[in-house]
């Protein structure tokens, strides 16, 4: 499979809408706005859209209720949902339906008004009837256990956390889109109101609304772009547990199984990576993932992020939007992990633009540290 996928696709176009707060705009809305922006970037119409592909927290069949909101009759969709790791699968799925045929041009789009619409984090995870006496607010109590069992395997501290979330703004005040600006510091994330011990609503990402899209064809097509094509090279998807409560390991997610395998397939070391887009709902998801996913050793992520290595300026550029911590979060957050991607590889990222960057490494998760789903994006040079 490596030697099929690898470069033979390419997004041509990315679009969002209504990032932050958009009050009186539906979810499809939003979608179809951040669709449409897409599809300017791209230079498509409408109507050449014969791929769809769709996640929703909103929507039971979204391919269904997406297609009827555009007005489009997609000859191949997917509505596949395992959270907000859905998008980088959702990349992989979309580049074996076109270079299989049975599409030339594929949407992957997603919209939100959890925020103007009232809706607070909506829980990825099924209480367990044991978990009811304890009033786990989940999904934050899930991923606090976690980070719990992180500190007292591996000695991480609360300090260590907060540089992630420290980390995450300084990002942020570079974007002027970010939801959440200003100065941040490992004392404010430490004095913040605790939410599920150990962590605080500091270490815990925004609730926004907001809308993404991107538009994949083949590559022969991309070529033809007036954008630099952005080249899908590998992908790959694993799942070890639904609830929390059955994690085989609280301090090892499938992130270590569905990142080698990506990276495999796109034909990657750690060395070619230029810039590394995590799924940062809480910050104890960047430690596991920056382990996981082999940028250190496991335990050593609480150590690794320390001294600003994470933060513009440092030795790794990781989630250089702002992240879900600064940046947005509007539910599923995986759509805009392509979106920042797709910007620094053509070097459209304005002020955090960085020097050079032809790998890009996304991982999506989603539930509760439950779905992990790793994506490789490279510009012309890497082909």
């Amino acid at each position: 499979m490596s030697g099929s996928l690898r470069g033979q696709t390419a997004i041509i176009g990315i679009g969002q809408a209504g990032v932050g707060i958009a009050t009186g705009y539906s979810a499809l809305e939003l979608l179809g706005q951040a669709t449409i922006s897409a599809l300017k970037d791209a230079g498509v119409q409408l109507s050449e859209i014969d791929g769809l592909f769709a996640a929703s927290s909103s929507h039971a069949f979204p391919t269904l209720s997406v297609a009827e909101y555009l007005g489009i009759r997609p000859t191949f969709f997917d509505g596949t949902n395992v959270g907000g790791s859905s998008f980088q699968m959702h990349l992989l799925q979309a580049s074996l339906a076109l270079q299989a045929g049975l599409c030339n041009v594929a949407l992957i789009c997603y919209g939100s008004n959890q925020s103007s619409a009232g809706k607070r984090l909506v829980s990825m995870s099924e209480a367990q009837w044991h978990e009811t006496p304890y009033q786990p607010r989940h999904p934050i109590s899930a991923y606090a256990l976690a980070a719990s069992r992180h500190m007292h395997q591996y000695g991480t501290t609360r300090e260590m956390l907060a540089e992630v979330a420290v980390s995450a703004r300084h990002w942020a005040n570079l974007n002027p889109q970010a939801c959440a600006r200003g100065p941040l510091s490992i004392d404010q994330v430490m004095s913040a109101r605790m939410l599920s011990d150990p962590l605080s609503t500091a270490d815990c990402c925004l609730v926004t609304d907001g809308g993404g899209a991107c538009i994949m064809v083949r590559a022969e097509r991309a070529g033809d772009s007036s954008n630099n094509p952005v080249y899908f090279l590998g992908a790959a998807g694993a799942q070890w547990h639904r609830s929390i409560v059955a994690m085989p390991d609280l301090t090892v997610t499938a992130a270590s199984e569905s990142g080698p395998r990506a990276m495999k397939m796109a034909g990657i070391t750690h060395a070619d990576i230029d810039l590394v887009m995590l799924y940062d709902a809480f910050t104890i998801n960047t430690l596991l993932f920056l382990e996981d996913l082999g940028f250190c050793p496991k335990g050593e992520g609480g150590r690794f992020v320390q001294n600003g290595r994470i933060a513009p300026g440092g030795e790794l550029a990781v989630n250089t939007n702002g992240g879900g911590l600064s940046c947005m979060h509007p539910g599923m957050y995986g759509m805009f992990l392509i979106i920042e991607a797709v910007q620094q590889i053509r070097g459209d990222a304005g002020e955090r633009q960085l020097p050079k960057v032809d790998i890009a490494l996304l991982h999506g998760n989603g539930g509760t540290l439950s779905s992990q789903v790793t994506a490789i994006l490279g510009s012309a040079a890497t082909l």
